[in-house]
C-alpha cells in the first residue's frame, strides 16, 4: 500500500498487491474509501471502513478488509 499523510489524514492511497477483486471497479472504491481517513484510525476502524464501502457482491480473493487495514497501519509505520 502506498499512501502519505497530510493534515492528519491519509492521502494518495493506492492499494496494490497480489490479489483479485471482483468487480475490478471496486478497487477504485477501496482506494477512495481510505482517502481522508484519520491517520490515527485503528486497524479495526479501517477494516470497518473498507467492509462498509465495498459494493454488494464484491469478492475479495487473496485478501480481506482486515488485511487492507493491516497494510495501511504498516504503511503508516505503526505495528499491526
Amino acid at each position: 500500500m502506498d499512501l502519505s499523510v497530510s493534515g492528519g489524514r491519509l492521502q494518495g492511497v493506492r492499494v496494490t498487491g497480489d490479489f483479485f477483486l471482483e468487480p475490478p471497479e471496486a478497487l477504485t472504491e477501496l482506494n477512495r474509501t481510505l482517502e481522508g481517513a484519520p491517520e490515527d484510525s485503528s486497524e479495526e476502524d479501517l477494516a470497518a471502513l473498507v467492509e462498509d464501502a465495498l459494493p454488494p457482491r464484491t469478492e475479495m480473493i487473496g485478501f480481506s478488509p482486515e488485511a487492507v487495514a493491516r497494510a495501511a497501519v504498516r504503511a503508516l509505520g505503526r505495528d499491526a
